[in-house]
């Protein structure tokens, strides 16, 4: 940062400060990707850190958030309403509820299938009792043609899977699990079909190790509509399901900020053969924690 920019950066600073003395409101500075945000107390200011919602590096320690990383390196997906991704061939297999899977799609309406692309925009209600097995962050009609990133990447090495034995093993104690191998799909600020100006970011991640099998579902920002969403999981014939609160709940926008392991934004779950509908970290899903947005 040159000479100039500091310069001007230290006068809005004493500026901001100013205003804050006078009018105790959260002023939000923005400095390159970082967001540092002045919390007033009458008798105390404190500078906190706060990363944006977006990352293209390789490390998780920087990625903002629940968010894991992505963005450089990604495959990206086409721009195409309603579309998907081709059959992405998994470098090992995945485990789901018993069912070991070679290839998945990454839907763009917000979910992902193993044996065929799914275009529905149309969500319905978990349990489904189908005959598809689906696992959906956050199923509703998107639309990626002008804005937004859908993309996705396999991890058999490095600091991701790191940062995945870590999670798991915090979220699921006593199992002396390591990673493998990761899939990382990320919705990055991509509109609601024909409301353009909308921004949804969210994840999800699948985690492999020996014969355990886990999904992690992120939420960024999302923004409010009243088109149905649908998140969470279904098997064929509903044999296990879980469908996140907030589903089906009009301009619901707590998917940011709810967890059933206590991290804002994540919801996780094991997904091998020995769960049921009812197994889950130690907080068992289906019973959450809301982190309000000033927490």
């Amino acid at each position: 940062m040159d000479k100039e920019l500091v310069t001007m950066r230290n006068q809005m600073m004493l500026f901001v400060l100013f205003l804050l003395i006078t009018s105790k409101y959260f002023i939000h500075l923005y400095d390159d990707d970082c967001v540092s945000i002045l919390h007033v107390n009458l008798s105390l200011l404190t500078l906190t850190p706060l990363h944006l919602n977006t990352s293209t590096t390789d490390d998780p320690s920087t990625t903002p958030g629940p968010l894991y990383p992505f963005g450089a390196g990604d495959t990206v997906s086409s721009r195409s309403d309603d579309g998907s991704s081709p059959p992405i061939t998994l470098e090992q297999p995945f485990v789901y509820f018993g069912k070991p899977y070679q290839q998945i799609h990454v839907n763009h309406n917000g979910h992902l299938t193993f044996n065929a692309a799914f275009t529905s925009y149309t969500p319905y209600r978990f349990p489904a009792f189908s005959s598809r097995d689906l696992i959906a962050p956050f199923w509703t009609d998107l639309d990626n043609r002008r804005n937004g990133t859908i993309s996705y990447r396999q991890y058999s090495s490095g600091s991701v899977l790191q940062q995945a034995t870590q999670d798991i093993n915090q979220y699921f104690p006593n199992l002396g699990f390591s990673v493998n191998w990761v899939f990382v799909a990320t919705w990055d600020k991509v509109p609601y079909y024909n409301t353009f100006g909308t921004e949804i970011t969210f994840q999800v991640v699948l985690i492999a190790g020996g014969q355990s099998s886990f999904i992690l579902m992120n939420y960024g920002e999302i923004a409010p509509t009243t088109q149905n969403i649908q998140a969470g999981y279904d098997t064929v014939n509903s044999i296990h399901y879980f469908s996140i609160p907030g589903s089906f709940q009009s301009n619901d926008t707590t998917f940011s900020y709810t967890s059933n392991v206590n991290v804002a934004g994540r919801w996780a779950f094991q997904t091998n053969a020995t769960t049921s509908t009812t197994d889950g970290p130690s907080t068992t899903p289906g019973e959450f924690t809301l982190h309000p947005i000033n927490s």
